[in-house]
């Protein structure tokens, strides 16, 4: 394989083993798990492709709900065993309220949208 572009997690232990050798990665800051890898930024000033997980409920499901379940998930990710692992794999925990994160995937759709129309991309 010439190059990827590979989420962390699913390449860490390549690099880890010296069997992949990274370029750059796409976030907008240096990685604490690779402190010595340049971000593309460096090269490119103002690129920025992070991948994000989060987790959403159905449209209407009860506030107290959205509630309950932001404050456990928040629980969780503040254990540090979790925290920990989040790292190890090159992942920064990113906790917050149901509004935060609303905000996070509104500008996501709002930045690549962008990009699609600036490409011209078209759905099949």
């Amino acid at each position: 394989m010439q190059v990827i572009f590979s989420p962390l997690p699913e390449s860490i232990e390549h690099i880890r083993a010296g069997k992949l050798r990274p370029l750059a990665v796409t976030t907008a800051t240096r990685l604490e798990v690779l402190p010595d890898i340049p971000t593309v930024g460096d090269f490119l000033p103002g690129y920025e492709a992070s991948g994000w997980q989060g987790i959403g409920a159905p449209r209407n499901t009860p506030a107290e709900i959205i509630d309950k379940l932001n404050k456990e998930i928040g629980v969780g990710l503040a254990d540090p065993k979790i925290n920990a692992r989040i790292a190890e794999l090159g992942g920064t925990v990113l906790a917050g309220s149901p509004a935060d994160f609303g905000k996070r995937v509104s500008d996501d759709v709002e930045k690549w949208a962008k990009v699609i129309n600036f490409a011209h991309i078209k759905s099949d």
